[in-house]
């Protein structure tokens, strides 16, 4: 029951962050400011608790490792972060929120063009993780395309947004435009995906928090220098006690720190797949929130596309599972022929050593085979960093 209070709050928490931002930027917050700051807070929160807690484990720093740090900075924080950011500007935080679940279907496709999955179509594995990734897909197309009738919607004397532009000093374009607001939507699931799959090597080099910190440290210098050849103007850099200060506090150290604490916690307890299966929350709550305090409107386009996007994760992350399982298999089955093992009569290994990916992730990236043991390379403590 524990892990699944930790998970609902820390979808709740990923969820509040596209509302946060939709506030902070109706009220003129520079979105390229707005995730600098993020990911100061973000490394001012974690880099105290990974020499805490990894100060035995962890390496020396090595200039190998601070080459991954950076390249996972820039992949996983600044560029996902900003085209995320950005996205809003454009559309909905629902459309925003339904577009993040396809970085699963992202992954596999890249993965698969690398060589680094497979993609056995004749076993049901491979099928369910093909129409998975084709479901993911026309969900995305849907919300593109259709936009169908206006959902009805209990209504509140709450506007956020309408607050916040009256106090708006230099508050940045809002009209919606669907095309290219789910082209930087896709572009961060396309940067997050390529970071799934490149951060697994530094993730066996360097532990968790550690890891974490590092990406955040280089992904705030990166995205700082972004953001200053966008805004030179010193009075858009300052925050104040306002929506600001909040919005990129919050997500810095309530999202992305004791968000990844929690997510890395119930990974260790439940598994990656067990985590996985609870992002789809953070999509719903932002629905109903957004529709309530934003008055976004909710049409019926955008909710058969989250369905499709949403049942396309589950059968893709099922499709994971069940080869996950047959790996384990077939690598115990391996492991007793070598070792004289023997079945007891339900056919049941009696010794079973399973190495496991203990940290969370969404996304479907490769594993490595060492031993007869199945080690995940995808180690992905965060939904967005």
């Amino acid at each position: 029951m524990k892990t699944v209070i930790l998970m609902v709050l820390s979808q709740l928490a990923s969820g509040s962050v596209n509302i946060l931002y939709k506030i902070a930027v109706a009220d003129g917050m520079n979105v390229q400011i707005m995730v600098f700051y993020r990911l100061v807070f973000a490394t001012a929160f974690m880099a105290p608790l990974a020499f805490i807690i990894e100060r035995r484990s962890r390496p020396r720093l090595s200039w190998t490792i601070l080459f991954q740090g950076f390249v996972n900075g820039l992949l996983g924080a600044a560029l996902g972060s900003n085209f995320n950011a950005e996205s809003l500007i454009y559309t909905t935080t629902t459309f925003s929120s339904a577009m993040s679940n396809l970085t699963p279907g992202v992954t596999l496709i890249l993965a698969v063009i690398l060589r680094m999955e497979s993609l056995d179509i004749h076993r049901l594995a491979g099928k369910a993780k093909l129409l998975g990734t084709i479901l993911g897909i026309m969900g995305a197309l849907i919300l593109n395309l259709y936009k169908g009738m206006k959902i009805p919607f209990w209504s509140t004397n709450i506007h956020l947004l309408h607050t916040a532009n009256v106090t708006a000093t230099s508050a940045q374009p809002t009209t919606y435009n669907n095309v290219w607001g789910s082209t930087l939507a896709f572009l961060s699931c396309a940067s997050y995906a390529s970071w799934l799959i490149f951060q697994g090597k530094m993730r066996q080099r360097y532990p968790m928090y550690s890891n974490t910190a590092l990406m955040c440290f280089c992904g705030a210098i990166e995205a700082g220098i972004y953001a200053f050849l966008r805004e030179r103007d010193s009075s858009a850099w300052k925050l104040g006690w306002n929506i600001r200060l909040f919005t990129t506090s919050y997500s810095g150290i309530v999202s992305s720190g004791l968000a990844v604490t929690m997510i890395a916690w119930c990974t260790k307890l439940k598994g990656p797949l067990y985590v996985s299966s609870f992002y789809p929350l953070a999509l719903i709550f932002v629905a109903i929130v957004g529709t309530l305090v934003l008055h976004e409107e909710l049409h019926l386009g955008s909710i058969i596309g989250s369905i499709f996007i949403i049942a396309g994760l589950y059968i893709v992350l099922w499709g994971k599972a069940k080869e996950l399982r047959l790996a384990e298999t077939e690598a115990l089955k391996s492991k007793a022929e070598t070792e004289g093992l023997k079945s007891n009569n339900n056919g049941v290994i009696e010794i079973i050593s399973f190495a496991g990916g203990n940290l969370a992730t969404a996304a479907i990236v490769p594993e490595l085979e060492t031993d007869h043991q199945i080690v995940t390379t995808s180690a992905a403590p965060l939904q967005e960093p």
